[in-house]
């Protein structure tokens, strides 16, 4: 069943002179999730932050971190970030060479597990771990930077995947990550997705603008 809309607003778009104000402002402004993007230069063409700047952060909200891990391998990393405060770890089926058993040692550390599923990788991929995650992520655009397009065509992905886990009977999130604004998020929400991951469209404006693009986006 799809769950009402919340926001994750990626700090991939915060400024990064000031991140834990950037996090203190957002959360105020109404985030559901913070959504923090892991990316290792290797399995997307871009560098970011480590599990030193998510536990520095940690103390500046109370939101659930919702760590999103492009990397590879990506296995001897997760008990860093889930040491450092994530509350959610959300991993990519090609990124290790046991997804079952990635998720079930999130699990076992008593953090939620997701999965994502870039452009090219089909829905089927998560059918047999939807049994143990509580989130899939569909991205939107491929992974690597902020900014980018939506997808058009991932929004038969994300109506599959809704038919998929109202199937299970079992609460998972939906979200989906990539071009999200006032204008596609309405499109993803139709299409089935209840986590809008928001970057630009999040942070825009300065602080005293985050309020009114969060009710924007859940609006939509």
């Amino acid at each position: 069943m799809q769950q009402p809309v919340r926001i994750a607003p990626s700090i991939l778009s915060a400024d990064f002179a000031t991140l834990g104000a950037e996090v203190r402002a957002i959360t105020e402004a109404g985030a559901d999730y913070i959504h923090i993007d892991i990316m290792d230069g290797h399995f997307v063409p871009n560098l970011t932050i480590g599990p030193a700047v998510v536990a520095a952060l940690r103390s500046h909200t109370d939101k659930p971190f919702d760590v999103h891990l492009m990397l590879s391998p990506v296995d001897p990393f997760i008990d860093g970030f889930i040491d450092a405060g994530a509350n959610i770890v959300t991993v990519h089926p090609e990124s290790g060479a046991h997804l079952h058993r990635s998720i079930q040692h999130i699990k076992s550390k008593g953090c939620r597990a997701g999965v994502a599923l870039n452009p090219g990788t089909p829905a089927e991929a998560v059918d047999y771990v939807l049994d143990a995650v509580d989130l899939v992520l569909v991205m939107s655009v491929n992974p690597g930077f902020g900014g980018q397009a939506f997808i058009a065509t991932m929004l038969e992905k994300i109506s599959a995947l809704r038919a998929k886990i109202d199937a299970t009977g079992r609460t998972i999130d939906l979200e989906v990550d990539g071009g999200i604004n006032a204008e596609t998020a309405p499109l993803a929400i139709a299409a089935g997705a209840d986590l809008l991951v928001a970057g630009t469209a999040a942070f825009s404006g300065g602080p005293e603008k985050y309020a009114d693009n969060i009710a924007r986006l859940k609006g939509a």
